[in-house]
């Protein structure tokens, strides 16, 4: 692959780049320079892309494996822990045994949720969590190709989707309780 086409194949998901890193470091400044470093390391091991291959994964893991590099560099514990009540909680049946009338659907509040609300939601999460749901439920990764830029089993990442989106629940409950959308 010449650096030409490199460029015309890469260059194309900076923007969803740039939206994951944004999510990993949560600062404007260490997004672009994550995706700097992305783009640096993967023109200079371009001999190792296989062309045929999903560009997109491939930056992807880059992404991650370099974001996970500099988390430990500047982490001394990066390990998440005391998650293991979260699979208790259920946000569609709160809503539901709360709702004070017919027209307080389950789904009629959760629409009431401003995307600034689930992204918040979505950044209270641990680490690893976030990871997940960013590569398979904002990026569109399969659970396979998740495994693969993440370099843990298919079984870890649906077990991280699982809790991740658990907690979102009862993050976003917490939400509609302020929000007085539930009573």
């Amino acid at each position: 692959m010449t650096p030409k086409e490199f460029e015309g194949q890469a260059l194309q998901h900076t923007e969803s780049l740039y939206n994951t890193a944004m999510r990993l470091t949560r600062n404007p400044s260490d997004a672009e320079d994550l995706v700097q470093e992305v783009f640096y390391k993967a023109f200079r091991s371009l001999s190792q892309f296989e062309p045929g291959t999903n560009m997109r994964a491939w930056l992807f893991k880059i992404l991650i494996n370099t974001h996970i590099s500099q988390y430990r560099k500047s982490s001394k514990d990066p390990t998440v822990g005391g998650y293991d009540d979260v699979e208790e909680f259920s946000l569609y049946n709160q809503v539901h045994n709360r709702a004070s009338s017919l027209s307080d659907t389950p789904a009629g509040i959760l629409d009431k949720f401003l995307e600034e609300d689930i992204r918040n939601a979505i950044d209270k999460l641990p680490e690893q969590f976030r990871d997940v749901v960013m590569l398979v439920d904002i990026e569109g990764f399969s659970y396979k190709e998740a495994s693969d830029i993440l370099n843990t089993p298919v079984g870890t990442v649906m077990s991280r989707l699982f809790r991740s989106r658990k907690l979102l629940q009862k993050y976003l409950w917490e939400y509609a309780v302020e929000y007085g959308l539930v009573k």
